[in-house]
């Protein structure tokens, strides 16, 4: 019986170099076999599995059309394009960030153990280095800090959506308030920050 194993592909080469061409091509209509080797110059049978992976990221529909993350990726915005990345490779591997939620983070070494101990394969063989070549290929284009940092907020904003949303006495009108205490992460970025109170403008102060 196949395993479930993290996404992976086998020619891990081609994926920094498929990436790199999707920033600059224009977005087609659908993502085919035929654009990936006609559009993007990539006709070999290993570059195929491309577009499973793309799926898998959320980069690309079940019927091949670029998604708004295929979109944002493509974002000459430097920030916005690693954002983009970042929660594609979330969507891929959400059964890694299942065992740890800092899986990016994690050097190289670790993370090859993280995957040795979810596939129960031995270290240095040929899937688990395809499935850490892959994630370490799509880390390079990401930035993880605005997205790690808006998550809790997002988390906090979807609880209390769920708590106005309960229906449990549709005739009782409550006048809530509530205080959030945010601990800001120790960093020069700017956009860390900006991303945080966007999401709480958007998020939780809008009327």
């Amino acid at each position: 019986m196949a395993k479930n194993y993290p996404a992976f592909v086998n020619a891990t080469s081609a994926v920094s170099k498929i990436l790199e061409k999707i920033k600059v091509a224009a977005t087609p209509d659908r993502f085919t076999q035929d654009y990936l080797a006609t559009e993007l110059g990539f006709p070999g049978g290993g570059a195929r599995a491309f577009i499973p992976l793309a799926k898998k990221l959320g980069l690309l529909g079940s019927d091949g059309t670029p998604t708004d993350l295929y979109k944002q990726f493509r974002n000459t915005n430097a920030a916005t394009s690693k954002a983009a990345m970042a929660k594609a490779i979330k969507n891929a591997y959400s059964d890694v960030y299942a065992r740890n939620e800092y899986a990016h983070s994690l050097s190289r070494a670790d993370f090859e153990g993280l995957v040795v101990e979810m596939t129960g394969l031995e270290k240095g063989n040929g899937t688990v280095k395809a499935i850490v070549s892959t994630f370490e290929s799509l880390k390079a284009f990401a930035e993880f800090k605005a997205v790690d940092a808006e998550e809790p907020i997002i988390a906090i904003e979807k609880k209390l959506s769920e708590s106005a949303s309960n229906e449990e006495y549709p005739d009782v009108r409550l006048g809530l308030s509530y205080t959030i205490n945010l601990v800001l992460p120790k960093t020069d970025d700017v956009s860390v920050f900006n991303a945080i109170f966007r999401s709480l403008r958007e998020n939780l102060l809008r009327k």
